[in-house]
Parts: C-alpha cells; structure tokens; sequence
C-alpha cells in the first residue's frame, strides 16, 4: 500500500486541548492509542462513536497541506526536512479559537480572522508541494463529486486539493456529518461545557507531519516540528 503525508497544524500533545480533544475522538494520533472517552451525561442515546468515526481517523489537527503521496523522486527523510526548515524560521502567534458550525460538522474555528494563519497556510500549500505526486484519476473523481466552483477546480489542479487561498477555512474538526438539526445543538452545547476552559485565546507554536500507512488506515503523527520560541506574535512585533 502507498502511504500519505500531510501537514496539519496540532496542539502540542501535552496540552489541555490535545489531550481532551483526543479523548472525545476515542484515539490519540500521536501515540496511536484508542482511548477510553469521558461521560457525556447530555448525549446519552447518541452513538459517540459514529458522531466522531471520521476526525477519529485523521487526528485532531487542521489541514494546512492536504494528504498527498510522495513523488518518486522524494524520500520522507527529504520531506520532514523540509518541515523543520520551515518551521525554524517561523514565530509563534496567538489568535482566538472557538467551536462552530461548519457545514454539518463541528469544529474548533477561529473567532477573527488571522494573518498569521492565513501566513502559515500558504506557506504549508506552497513550499511543501514538490513532494507531492501528482493526482490519480481516483482523487481527482472523488475531488470533483462536491461541485467544485472554477477557483476550487484551479486549486486541486495546480495544488492538489480545492480548498486553498481564499477557500481555504481553519478548522480542527471533532464530528462527522450531524444532518439532525436538534442533534448538533445537543452536541454543540455538550462541547462547549467540555471544552469550556480551553477555548479562546490559543498559540500556535508548531506543525505536524502526519502519515497514513495506506488507504483506510489511521493517521498518525509522523514528528511535530515547533516554531521559534516567541511568547505570542504581539510581544514578538511590540
């Protein structure tokens, strides 16, 4: 089978918002790990593990470089290289996170929107892409079954995947499709309680290179490569 890279942005795994977020999912991506999750007295009647089944096996994370397959002419070595050159020239930043409504799913968004993020995304999609394979007949199908506008077309041509630039939108998700209305307010409502002291104002102090084995299995994170030490993007401008 052919493994998959990505790079997603992911709290540190030590932190309040990885380790509960990995809960509620039932899986860790960085140890790989099933977990046991928490009670939610709220939701009972609700199959959890069908409400999470797909962020389950991604990771929590937000996409900044979609999945790709690694062109012949690269190695891993040669792409987690790349990430600790990037991310050695890049400050951490703070901005504000919240849970939201994205579609059908919920997820941790930003409140505002950020430069900073915007900054890091492009980089993510620009200066990771000679690693990427170009795209099977397969992924390009799958792509285009959503009715793609003209800019989301350019961007799975040239980038490898719809939603870069300006269709681009941070988000860490933490259900799949909930298309029951009431539902997704008793779940909406039963995550802000849970994750109520870790919302807000959040850093941003790395990125992660992930690796599916192949099609069907797990993401994992392959190493976490953090920023230049900077106690927030504010301090590091004053």
């Amino acid at each position: 089978m052919t493994a998959r890279y990505a790079i997603y942005y992911a709290p540190p795994p030590e932190s309040a918002l990885s380790q509960r977020a990995a809960a509620w999912l039932g899986r860790d991506a960085f140890t790989g790990q099933r977990l046991e999750r928490p009670a939610f007295p709220r939701l009972v009647g609700l199959n959890l593990d069908d409400i999470t089944r797909d962020p389950r096996g991604y990771g929590f994370h937000a996409t900044l470089k979609a999945p790709f397959e690694l062109a012949p002419e690269v190695h891993e070595d040669d792409l987690l290289e790349a990430a600790a050159i990037l991310t050695a020239r890049l400050e951490a930043f703070e901005t504000t996170i919240t849970l939201a409504n994205v579609g059908r799913f919920l997820a941790f968004c930003l409140a505002t929107s950020s430069a900073d993020i915007e900054a890091l995304h492009r980089a993510c999609v620009t200066e990771f892409d000679r690693f990427r394979a170009p795209l099977s007949d397969f992924d390009l199908k799958r792509r285009r079954k959503a009715s793609l506008s003209a800019k989301q077309e350019e961007g799975l041509i040239t980038w490898g995947y719809p939603y870069v630039f300006e269709n681009f939108r941070f988000h860490m998700t933490l259900t799949g499709s909930l298309s029951d209305g009431m539902v997704g307010e008793r779940v909406l409502a039963a995550l802000k309680d849970y994750f109520a002291d870790v919302a807000g104002a959040h850093r941003f102090d790395g990125v992660c290179v992930f690796k599916q084995d192949g099609r069907g299995a797990p993401f994992r994170v392959l190493s976490r490569f953090e920023f230049r030490s900077a106690p927030s993007l504010r301090a590091a401008t004053a």
